[in-house]
């Protein structure tokens, strides 16, 4: 129901209906331009430009060209819809005053032909002489023909909805020399842009066939198929056929037709070795991966012949849907584990993209290995770990793991992403199995209290320290250890942890001789420097490879606060300033 104007106390459904009254007891032809331009911006696939608007209410169903004479002026369109629309000043788009307009004229009684009209007026154009004679493999300038695009792009997308004889007549024509007409191009680039990358338009053996099955319509699919010479696996230029446009666009009715015929090919695969079974699975569509594996001759677990190597029940498992992996799973001839070309099994994919309903579905399996590692050596509980899915940690936990605190190649393990992210939560339930290294370091010999420490995680730091098995004074192979890392990034609570151990050396120098008290004097941490500064075992003096030292350092960067703390100290000889300059 339609809210009511506050003003009047008039419901809006009731305004409106008097405003189209009067639009059609406008005299002479305002009340049909009036009409057509509320239908056309109330049904049209996208937002249109007023130029896109004129020339559309200038076609004739019946003629062979467009006459100028029949371009409206911008304003006269405007005032023949009585205010309900307004051009958007920056878009020169038209629209419609409020959202509750589009909602009344979208009832099926005030247009109910209104997909059928506007799918008429898109075939009639494209159908003009001067539309016809434009070459297939120039775009033109479309600021001369503003409605060319839109007729070419959305006139399958109307007549989806229902085509009249005539339209239907006009569709069949187009249809019939479409490789060679300029909307294929344009179709085709628009759907699978591979022109836009190579820097020209080229034709594309994009016959009507194809562009029908890409649309869904079934009656002109239909009619096309019994004409003669019609190769119904015939391919484009990148290799789809009828069947795999209407399998790209989840266009059922169509694949149970062409499927219908004993002559079309099931598996014939496109430019990158795609199938139509695989494509189907990529694109989530359900209902389309059931009518192909009810065929007997589809093959349900081939891997495409392309770079990836990839079956339908990997694709799906990539992008995630339930549904085409339930299918899939339900059939005795899919391998649950077969990976693509780079070691990427179903699971490890799936726990990639954080597909947890997936994972779900594949763990189920008793026969999912759960720790197969692909990519750089990771496995899917270090992809998750990695991604912050704590849910599907819970679940890959929950499997029985060959080597749970397997490492991928830089060494690093579930347990070091978690504590590198400051995942809590996730830290708890890695720490919670019983064979996790808490304290095992990676190929730079960080451990997971390291990465904690560096990134200031006060809570991942409180859970690691309260564990008997890690050692919180372990160093890299660098010989920065926790404290010097907190201390050098100013994670003043961390550093107030760390001290609070009695095995961490407040003191202690890295590979290069600097101590957390120099690393925080460099960076001017004032904070961190009290709390070390109140240690009795810290020497305030002490000086790297360089011979630099906390207050020499902390004067070099203009740090006063730091300069300060350091020359309230008895045992600091405030003469080092002179060494500054």
């Amino acid at each position: 129901m339609l809210q009511k104007v506050a003003t009047t106390g008039m419901d809006l459904e009731s305004v409106y209906t008097q405003t189209l009254q009067r639009i059609r007891e406008q005299k002479g032809d305002r009340s049909r331009l009036g009409m057509e331009v509320l239908m056309w911006i109330s049904h049209a696939e996208r937002p249109l430009t007023i130029c896109e608007l004129c020339h559309a209410l200038a076609v004739e169903v019946g003629t062979t060209d467009l006459n100028p004479e029949n371009i409206c002026l911008q304003d006269i369109v405007l005032r023949s819809c009585l205010g309900l629309v307004v051009v958007d000043s920056e878009a020169s788009t038209v629209r419609l005053i409020h959202y509750t307009l589009q909602e009344y004229l979208c009832l099926p009684a005030i247009f109910p032909a209104a997909h059928q009209t506007l799918a008429r007026t898109c075939l009639a154009y494209l159908n003009y002489d001067h539309i016809k004679g434009l070459p297939a493999d120039k775009v033109p300038n479309l600021r001369d023909m503003p409605f060319l695009e839109y007729s070419s792009l959305y006139w399958g997308i109307h007549g989806k909805e229902g085509l009249s004889d005539d339209a239907r007549s006009l569709a069949l024509e187009l249809l019939s020399r479409y490789d060679i007409h300029i909307s294929s191009t344009l179709l085709f680039n628009r759907v699978y842009p591979l022109s836009y990358f190579t820097g020209f338009v080229a034709i594309p053996l994009f016959i009507g066939l194809h562009c029908a099955s890409y649309f869904g319509i079934v009656e002109v699919v239909e009619a096309l198929m019994e004409t003669e010479g019609c190769d119904i696996n015939q391919q484009d230029s990148v290799g789809f056929t009828a069947l795999m446009w209407a399998v790209f666009n989840g266009k059922e009715g169509v694949v149970e037709l062409l499927l219908a015929r004993h002559d079309v090919n099931p598996n014939k695969a496109d430019s990158n070795g795609q199938t139509p079974l695989a494509l189907a699975s990529s694109g989530g569509h359900e209902e389309v991966v059931r009518i192909l594996l009810a065929r007997n001759d589809v093959h349900p677990d081939k891997p495409d012949s392309g770079s990836r190597g990839r079956t339908p029940l990997l694709q799906a498992s990539v992008y995630g849907h339930e549904g085409v992996v339930k299918l899939l799973l339900a059939r005795g001839d899919v391998n649950p584990n077969a990976p693509d070309k780079d070691g990427g099994t179903p699971l490890w994919w799936a726990s990639f993209h954080g597909h947890e309903e997936v994972v779900k579905l594949l763990l189920a399996r008793g026969d999912v290995n759960p720790d197969k590692p692909a990519y750089r050596g990771n496995t899917p509980l270090t992809l998750a770990s990695a991604s912050g899915h704590e849910g599907l940690v819970r679940l890959l936990l929950a499997a029985e793991y060959f080597n749970l605190g397997q490492p991928d190649k830089s060494g690093q393990r579930p347990l070091w992403w978690a504590c590198l992210n400051g995942d809590e939560g996730m830290v708890r339930q890695l720490l919670a199995s019983n064979n996790v290294n808490a304290d095992e370091p990676d190929r730079g010999g960080r451990t997971p209290l390291w990465w904690a420490s560096l990134h200031g995680h006060e809570g991942v730091v409180k859970l690691l320290l309260a564990r008997d098995d890690v050692n919180p004074d372990k160093p890299g192979t660098n010989g920065r250890t926790p404290l010097s890392q907190a201390s050098m990034q100013g994670h003043e609570m961390v550093v107030r942890l760390l001290l609070g151990r009695d095995d961490v050396n407040p003191d202690k120098p890295d590979n290069d001789g600097q101590t957390p008290l120099l690393k925080a004097s460099r960076y001017g941490h004032e904070g961190v420097v009290r709390l070390l500064l109140a240690m009795d075992n810290v020497n305030p003096n002490k000086t790297d490879k360089w011979h630099d030292r906390p207050l020499l350092s902390a004067s070099a960067e203009g740090y006063e606060g730091v300069v300060g703390l350091l020359l309230a100290r008895d045992d600091i000889n405030p003469n080092q300033l002179d060494e500054v300059s």
